[in-house]
């Protein structure tokens, strides 16, 4: 399992994906899972892994949520990441397949950012609200994952490397110890500046 945690760290180092994508309501450009995806191509046979995303419509809820998972696999261990959202029944213009696969491409993306840490608190489309609904949020604060040893070690990385607090609490439920650990490393590399 170590070597496949060092193997997903070199991708969420490493790993650069354009945004190709122009949302002409937003004006904005952002990323799909798609770009994703095909920016961890090269990576796929270079470490000798492979990803996978899957999906599943979840319980008896008022709206129908998604859960998106992503699979870095190695083809003995896996890391698992997932993403939760919402479908939308009443988005105008829209026919209901419409609907469900404007979540799924919400939930792929987010699962595959969530496993790459990719850090979209730059990104318009994390912050744009017209697709947003209060049960959906409140889904997806439910839905963070507490963060394991090993993902709290590489954000202390990513910290030190100049990423922010506030982008892997937007990931993952952080405990007061965590919380503290990585405010630690914060400052651990203010002093080294």
């Amino acid at each position: 399992m170590k070597e496949l945690n060092q193997k997903l760290a070199t991708i969420q180092t490493k790993f650069k994906s354009k945004k190709s994508r122009f949302n002409s309501f937003g004006k904005y450009y952002f990323r799909s899972a798609e770009d994703i995806l095909e920016a961890t191509k090269p990576f796929l046979l270079e470490l000798g892994v492979s990803v996978i995303i899957t999906e599943e419509i979840l319980g008896d809820c008022d709206v129908p949520i998604l859960l998106s998972t992503a699979v870095v696999s190695d083809g003995e261990n896996q890391i698992k990441a997932t993403a939760v959202v919402g479908v939308d029944l009443v988005a105008k213009g829209m026919q209901m397949p419409q609907r469900f696969g404007a979540a799924s491409s919400y939930g792929k993306k987010y699962a595959l950012g969530n496993l790459f840490l990719i850090d979209d608190t730059q990104d318009a489309d994390a912050s744009n609200e017209h697709s947003k609904s209060p049960v959906v949020d409140k889904l997806k604060q439910k839905a963070k994952p507490a963060i394991t040893t090993a993902q709290l070690t590489k954000a202390k990385e990513y910290i030190a490397a100049g990423g922010s607090i506030e982008a892997i609490e937007s990931k993952y439920k952080l405990t007061a110890g965590d919380k503290k650990e990585l405010n630690g490393q914060e400052t651990n590399t203010e002093k080294a500046s």
